[in-house]
Order: C-alpha cells, then sequence, then structure tokens
C-alpha cells in the first residue's frame, strides 16, 4: 500500500478538503483509495457500517473515496468534554475521558492501535491518503506524537504540506513550519500546496520563486483557489453561513459550548428559503417558527448553559406564544424532568453524594428522566416517522450515552425501527407542540424535512429541497475537478509511487518530552 500524508501549517489549512479531493480524484481512475487519520479530535463523528464511532471527516472522505465508512479510517478519536480532557475513542469504541496530562503519556499505547489500523487497510487498498492534525511544528506536542510526523516516522511515508494564503502569512508559515522539523522530517517533506488563493496568479510568482529556493522543495505542487459556497460536512467549526434568498420559515439553534453532530442542520442551512439561524451567547432566542436543542457531548453542562443564558424562559415564552420544539439526542434528554449522572459521566461528585446530588432538572417539558451510562449506543437505524397525520421513512444514526424513561414516550415520534427493543423513537407531546428523537440526520431527506416544516408551519411555502447525499456527491465532484485542475497531480503520484528513500530518525530531537499545552484546536489534549 502507498501511504501519502497531507500536513497543515495550521488548523483549518485544508488539509481535510485536500484529503476529499485527492481521495475523489485517484477514486475516479478506478484506484483502491482510503483516507486515514491517526487522530482527530471533533465533536462532528459519524457511525461506521462496523458499529463503531469515527470523525465527521474521515466517513466524508470514505464517501470521496467512494467505499463504506470503516473505523480503521480514524483510529483515535478525541471528544472534548471541557477545556482539558476529552472522551478517548479507541478504533470506533469509547475507552474513558482522560485529561490533558493523561492523554499524553497514553499516546505511547495508541500509536499501537494507530499502527494495527494502518496495516489493516493495507490487506484491502492500493493507496492510503493520510490527514494529519493541527500542525507538524508544535513543538510542545512533539513527545509521542502520533498525529502528524510521529505518524509518519513510524509507517516512512512522504508528506505534502498545505498552507492557507487567505488568512495571510503564507510564506512564513511554510518556511517556519520546516524550519522547526527534525532533518529527517524536512526530508519527507516532498513539497507544498497553497489553498485559497484569489486575484492574479501573476503576483504570486516571484514569492514561489523564492520559496522554491529557499526550501529546495518543488513549489508549488498546485495552488487551490478560494472555492466560494463549497459545502462539505464540517470537520468540527460550525457553518454558520446562511444564503438565504426568500425565507418562508424561520429556525433558530442555540449555540451551545459542547454541541455535537451540528451537521445535522447543514441541509436546512443551505436552503435558501430557510433562515436558519444559531443564536449566541447574549442573544435572545424570540420570533421563531421553530426551536431546536441540538445535540451535545456534555448535556449537564450545556443544560446548565441554557438556563444561565436565560433562553430556558425564552423557550417557555415560544411555546407559550405557539412555537414548536424539536430535540436532538442531548436535546432530548435536556426537555425531561431529571437527568442523572451516577456514574460521573459528565459530572464529578464525592462519594458521599446521593443520587438527587449526581442529577440536574431538566427543562421540565415533557415526563420522562434520563440516565447517563457507562456504554455508548452507536447504531445505523431506519422507521417511520409520524407526525401531524403525515407519514415518511427515515433513516439516521444514534451516537448517545443514556437512556430515557418516562410516559413521554408512549406517543413515539418514530416508529418501526431497524434496531431498539422498543421499535419505537422520540416522542410528540400531547398538545402538538413539542417533537423529540435520539436520531441524527433526520433532516438529510427532503421528505422527512418537508414533513417537519408542515408540522412547523401549515403551508409554510417552502418549496425547494435539499437531499444533502446528492449535495455531497454534486461537492465532491467539484472538488475533485478542481483538484484535477489545479494540483499537479502527476507529481503528486510521482511522489506516492517514490515514498521515501530515507530512514526515520531516531533523534532524541523528536522524542524530547516537553509540556501538553494546545495552541490550535486540534490539539487540545
Amino acid at each position: 500500500m502507498k501511504t501519502l500524508m497531507i500536513q497543515g501549517t495550521t488548523s483549518d489549512a485544508g488539509k481535510s478538503t485536500v484529503v476529499a479531493g485527492l481521495c475523489r480524484v485517484f477514486a475516479n481512475k478506478g484506484v483502491k483509495v482510503a483516507p486515514f487519520k491517526p487522530q482527530n479530535m471533533a465533536l462532528n463523528s459519524a457511525v461506521t457500517d462496523d458499529g463503531g464511532e469515527i470523525g465527521r471527516a474521515q466517513a466524508l472522505q470514505a464517501i470521496a473515496a467512494k467505499v463504506a465508512p470503516r473505523v480503521d479510517f480514524n483510529p483515535i478519536l478525541l471528544k472534548p468534554n471541557s477545556d482539558t480532557g476529552a472522551q478517548v475513542i479507541v478504533q470506533g469504541k469509547a475507552l474513558s475521558n482522560m485529561e490533558a496530562s493523561s492523554y499524553h503519556d497514553y499516546k505511547k499505547v495508541a500509536m499501537n492501535a494507530v499502527l494495527e489500523s494502518h496495516h489493516r487497510l493495507a490487506d484491502d487498498f492500493d493507496v492510503l491518503i493520510v490527514e494529519g492534525a493541527g500542525s507538524p511544528a508544535e513543538i510542545n506536542l512533539r513527545a509521542h506524537d502520533i498525529a502528524n510526523m510521529g505518524y509518519a516516522e513510524k509507517v516512512n511515508c512522504p508528506v505534502i504540506i498545505v498552507a492557507d494564503i487567505d488568512r495571510g502569512g503564507v510564506f512564513a508559515h511554510l518556511v517556519g513550519t520546516l524550519e522547526l522539523l527534525s532533518e529527517s522530517e524536512k526530508a519527507r517533506v516532498k513539497g507544498f500546496i497553497i489553498n485559497r488563493f484569489r486575484g492574479d496568479i501573476a503576483l504570486l510568482e516571484s514569492g514561489l520563486t523564492w520559496l522554491e529556493k529557499r526550501t529546495g522543495k518543488p513549489v508549488p505542487l498546485g495552488v487551490l483557489p478560494y472555492l466560494h459556497d463549497l459545502a462539505l460536512d464540517a470537520e468540527d467549526a460550525v457553518a454558520m453561513e446562511n444564503n438565504i434568498s426568500s425565507p418562508k420559515i424561520s429556525i433558530a439553534v442555540p449555540l451551545l459550548p459542547h454541541m455535537s453532530n451540528h451537521t445535522d442542520f447543514d441541509p436546512l442551512r443551505l436552503n435558501p428559503e430557510i433562515d436558519l439561524r444559531y443564536v449566541k451567547t447574549g442573544e435572545r432566542i424570540e420570533n421563531y417558527d421553530l426551536v431546536i436543542i441540538p445535540g451535545s457531548k456534555n448535556v449537564i453542562a450545556d443544560l446548565t448553559f441554557i438556563k444561565d443564558q436565560g433562553w430556558q424562559d425564552d423557550i417557555n415564552r415560544h411555546l407559550r406564544y405557539g412555537g414548536k420544539l424539536l430535540g436532538i439526542c442531548g436535546g432530548l434528554q435536556m426537555l425531561g424532568q431529571k437527568i442523572m449522572d451516577p456514574h460521573g459521566i459528565e459530572s464529578s461528585f464525592s462519594d458521599k453524594d446521593t443520587i438527587e446530588e449526581r442529577s440536574i432538572s431538566g427543562l421540565g417539558l415533557a415526563d420522562f428522566t434520563t440516565t447517563l451510562t457507562t456504554e455508548k449506543i452507536l447504531t445505523r437505524v431506519s422507521g417511520k416517522l409520524s407526525l401531524s397525520g403525515q407519514h415518511c421513512n427515515v433513516n439516521g444514526y444514534e451516537i448517545h450515552c443514556g437512556e430515557s424513561e418516562g410516559t413521554a414516550f408512549n406517543k413515539p415520534l418514530i416508529g418501526e425501527l431497524s434496531v431498539g427493543s422498543s421499535g419505537n423513537d422520540g416522542f410528540i407531546s400531547d398538545d402538538n407542540q413539542i417533537a423529540a428523537t435520539y436520531l441524527h440526520g433526520l433532516f438529510d431527506h427532503g421528505n422527512v424535512t418537508s414533513a417537519i416544516l408542515q408540522w412547523v408551519k401549515h403551508n409554510h411555502g417552502v418549496q425547494f429541497e435539499i437531499d444533502i447525499d446528492q449535495h455531497r456527491e454534486a461537492q465532491l465532484n467539484r472538488l475533485a475537478d478542481i483538484c484535477d485542475e489545479h494540483l499537479r497531480m502527476d507529481m503528486i503520484e510521482q511522489i506516492l509511487q517514490a515514498g521515501v528513500t530515507t530512514e526515520p530518525s531516531k533523534s532524541k530531537e523528536h522524542n524530547a518530552s516537553n509540556s501538553t499545552t494546545a495552541n490550535t484546536p486540534e490539539k487540545t489534549i
């Protein structure tokens, strides 16, 4: 198996996009290609066909490669649940919550899982396109690195570095990154890709000539243009753009500190007839047709945040005025009477604390309670949504810790589930104003979105429908065409075939222990 790693000078330099584009280019050529990210840190995740959990970006890249997502594409996934800690997911299964210092020591073990997944993929694929994390030049994170050069050195693969010219300082980013690498790491860097360029390429030529002379690397392997309106599943950052042309219905989503799987709302955000807004800290929730409480990696902390922001009062007022409310996953759990955390999944307590002290009052809008559990539910499901006399098939996936029980579920929102002992999911309130579900991906298909909008606002007038699968395919094909046009694919293929002739470094420089302080969103732990 030939392996090529795409690293970046910074977070959000374009690594995920370049990997997705290359995967689709190679797949279109009939190459058996797969994506890989040794370590990802993100709250957006996906459920694989083999029953595990990986980063959303790797699921997207798998689709780009025209293969089913599998846990080996992202063997280590970190889901932050505080400023200094995260849930550690190894080959699709949650291991435990760890603080940064503990995980730093665990990385030596995590590397074994990374290499194990790498070698398994070698049996099924001819080419592996690997995405790094953050920047390889974070010298405080070099010890036991598994996300960037530590992995590249272990598997002895070539590296291409991507830099974002739109944010400025692209030459300093590239030269500075290279200067902070060890000699063997520098040798495996085979070239640069400049991303998000807009303007006259002639004005860039003198800089490119200088950069090639300064670094001795081929410059550039490509200059990718700034792609306006490229809409692909975000790895972590919330996509706020909302191109509204003629809004027919308004939707609010509270922007929670630990909001997860916000890609649920992309089909709504991308619809020009829907005004979807993320309500930020200090803003009020008012004058909307629908309020959606999203999923959360830390339901207790985010529920407390909702109350502290005064949004509980806003939601109650919204309901009194006849508005509709939808809870998804963690949002469902918040709607009940109480959330109990007996095992300390999301909260800390002493051995003397009672069960009552290990719980928090919910929003009190439905008759049920939730108990957080040590076992995470990960499954893809299908069923039939019933809402206001409308019935339609729905597909989605569940990712959650916790079981909810109560009379509210006597009137389910979704029935005929393909999995689950009860065969039902979620609830619809007796007054028809509140609905909730554990399913993510609810709006991915137009017929389900249409049924929900009809429940929200009769004769809403929304005609435009977005099937997210079709939309994603169109965007990936567009991205592949851009990569084919603007990247020097002949040179990239030569780099891939040639590999690296130098031996990996065994110097103390690479393995030196240092601080674990984070410098980028992808490097929080």
